[in-house]
C-alpha cells in the first residue's frame, strides 16, 4: 500500500512541521525509506507544554463532569476500531509487526480508551470522620500536563495505555512517539478531534530521546511523567523529573521468567512460549524470555520449543494478514544485530542453540525464531534483556533452585508458573519477586489486571484501576463546622 509520505506533529489542536526537519522512517522488512516525520526540538516541546497547559488551566477538559469525559475517551476508542483497516497496514510497515498482530495492536489501543473512560466517573474521594463539629473530606484532582515518552514496540497501544488514563482523569497530555515508528501516532490526535476533546488535551510530537525527549523530561511545566523504555533512560527522566519535584510512573522492562513444573500441562505451556517469545518478535518488556524447566520435563520440553521455533514462517508482517504461526521483522538493523550478538556469543558460556541464533539472508532486519538450551542463569543471556525472539533454558531441581534462578535477576516484571498443583503455584507466586505473575497462561489478564515491575523493572502501575491514580493528586478539605 502507499503510506503518506510525509506526517506532521499535532499541537493545540493544529498539524505543525518540525523546529528539527525531518526524520527518516525505515520500514523494518525491506530497510528501505518508508515516509517523513516532523521532528520536534526543544522549542517544539515548549509549544506543546503551553498547549497543554493552557487547556488544563482552562477547565475544558478537567472542570468537566466525569463522565461527559469519559465518553470521549471512549469515543476515541470508537474511532481507533472503525479506523483500524486504515491504520493496521502503517502500523505493520512501519514496526515490522505480522498484520493480523497490528489489527490485535488496535483493538488492545481501543480497548483502554474504553476501560478508562468507563472508570473517569469512579474517581471518588471519601468523607473521613475526625468527630463533632467537624466535616472532613478528600477530592482527586488532576495533576495538569501528563508528559508520556512511548516505546517502540508497541507504538499504539502503548500510547494508548498511559493516554486514556491521563485523559479520563482529566489531565492535558504532551505525547512523545518513537522515533523508530512514530507514524500511527498521528492517528490519536484525529481520534482526539472526532472525540470532541478540547484543543491542547492531546498533543502528539516526534522528535529525538536526546533533544525533545530529555525537553520533555525536564520541562518545568510538566506536571507528571510516564515513560516506557530502557532502565539507563529510565534513571535519566527520573534524575531530570526529581529536578522539578515531578511524579513518575517507570516501566523499563524486564527478563522473565516461566517456572514449568513437571506436572505441567505441555500443550498449554507451548501456547504460552508461542506467544509469550515470539509474538512481536520477541520485542515485549514482559516476554517469556527464560524458561525455567524441571529435569523430569526438560529434554521434551526443549524438544518440543525447537520445534515450535522452526515452525514460524519469518517474512514481511504487510504479507502475513490472516493469524497464524508466522513472525515479522525486528524494529532497526541495530536492535536485530545487538539480539544476534547476544545469541553469537551464549556459545562461548555454554548454551547450546537448539533453534535459529542468526539472522536471515535477506532484506530487511529478522531473526530467526531462537531457542537456547543449558544457559547459565549468570551469564550474559541469563541475565541481559535480549528484546528480540530468543528463549532460553535453564534446568532445576527442587522448588527453592527454580526460585532462587527466576529471581536472580536485576529486574522484576512478570513472572510464570506452570503447574497442575495449586498449593505449590500460590507458594511459588508468593515467592517470585515480580509485579505480576501468570499461572499457566502467559499473558493471563487484561487492561483491567495492575501491571508494573519490583526492582530496575521501575515503578508505578500501569494497567487497571491502579493506574488511575498515578494521573491525580488527592486534596483533603478540612472544616471546622459552627455552632
Amino acid at each position: 500500500m502507499d503510506v503518506a509520505p510525509y506526517w506532521r506533529n499535532f499541537v493545540g489542536g493544529a498539524w505543525l512541521d518540525g523546529g528539527a526537519g525531518r526524520l527518516t522512517v525505515e520500514g523494518p522488512a525491506t530497510g528501505a525509506p518508508l515516509a517523513e516525520q516532523a521532528l520536534a526540538d526543544a522549542a517544539d516541546v515548549d509549544r506543546a507544554v503551553a498547549a497543554a497547559r493552557r487547556c488544563h488551566e482552562s477547565g475544558a477538559l478537567g472542570g468537566l463532569r466525569p463522565c461527559d469525559r469519559g465518553r470521549m475517551v471512549r469515543q476515541m476508542g470508537d474511532w481507533l476500531r472503525g479506523h483500524a483497516d486504515e491504520i493496521a497496514p502503517v502500523l505493520t510497515l512501519e514496526s515490522g509487526k505480522p498484520l493480523w498482530e497490528a489489527r490485535i495492536e488496535i483493538e488492545g489501543a481501543a480497548r483502554y480508551f474504553e476501560y478508562y473512560g468507563g472508570q473517569a466517573e469512579t474517581l471518588e474521594g471519601r468523607s473521613i470522620p475526625l468527630g463533632a463539629g467537624y466535616l472532613d473530606f478528600t477530592v482527586h484532582e488532576p495533576y495538569g500536563v501528563s508528559a508520556q515518552i512511548i516505546p517502540w514496540n508497541y507504538p499504539l497501544e502503548m500510547t494508548a495505555r498511559s493516554l486514556s488514563a491521563a485523559l479520563a482523569a482529566g489531565n492535558a497530555c504532551v505525547v512523545k512517539t518513537p522515533e523508530l515508528d512514530p507514524l500511527t501516532g498521528a492517528y490519536f490526535a484525529k481520534a482526539a478531534a472526532a472525540a470532541g476533546l478540547p484543543e491542547g488535551a492531546v498533543n502528539i510530537l516526534c522528535g529525538l530521546g536526546l533533544e525533545a525527549g530529555a525537553a520533555l523530561a525536564a520541562h518545568p511545566g510538566v506536571d507528571q511523567i510516564v515513560f516506557t523504555g530502557s532502565v539507563e533512560t529510565g534513571v535519566n527522566i527520573a534524575k531530570a523529573a526529581a529536578e522539578n519535584v515531578v511524579p513518575c510512573v517507570l516501566e523499563l522492562g524486564g527478563k522473565s521468567a516461566a517456572i514449568v513444573f513437571p506436572d505441567a500441562d505441555l500443550d498449554a505451556v507451548m501456547d504460552s512460549v508461542r506467544w509469550g517469545i515470539f509474538f512481536n518478535a520477541g520485542q515485549v518488556c514482559s516476554a517469556m524470555s527464560r524458561a525455567i524447566v524441571h529435569g523430569a520435563i526438560h529434554d521434551e520440553f526443549v524438544e518440543r520449543a525447537a520445534a515450535l521455533a522452526q515452525s514460524l514462517s519469518v517474512g514481511p508482517g504487510i504479507e502475513r494478514p490472516e493469524f497464524g504461526a508466522n513472525m515479522g521483522a525486528m524494529i532497526s538493523e541495530k536492535q536485530r544485530d545487538r539480539a544476534e550478538g547476544l545469541c553469537a556469543r551464549a556459545g562461548a558460556d555454554g548454551a547450546r542453540a537448539v533453534a535459529g541464533g542468526r539472522k536471515l539472508n535477506r532484506p530487511g532486519w529478522f531473526l530467526e525464531p531462537s531457542v537456547f538450551d543449558g544457559v547459565d542463569p549468570a551469564s550474559e543471556l541469563g541475565q541481559t534483556e535480549v528484546f528480540g525472539p530468543v528463549l532460553s533454558v535453564m534446568k532445576f531441581s527442587t522448588d527453592d533452585e527454580a526460585v532462587a534462578i527466576a529471581n536472580g535477576t536485576q529486574y522484576g516484571l512478570v513472572g510464570g508458573v506452570f503447574t497442575a498443583d495449586m498449593d505449590r503455584a500460590m507458594r511459588t507466586a508468593q515467592r517470585l519477586q515480580a509485579g505480576q505473575v501468570f499461572v499457566n497462561e502467559w499473558y493471563a489478564g487484561g487492561v483491567e489486571t495492575p501491571f508494573g515491575g519490583y526492582g530496575k523493572s521501575g515503578y508505578g502501575r500501569e494497567k487497571g484501576r491502579e493506574a488511575l491514580y498515578n494521573y491525580v493528586q488527592t486534596k483533603n478539605v478540612a472544616i471546622r463546622l459552627g455552632g
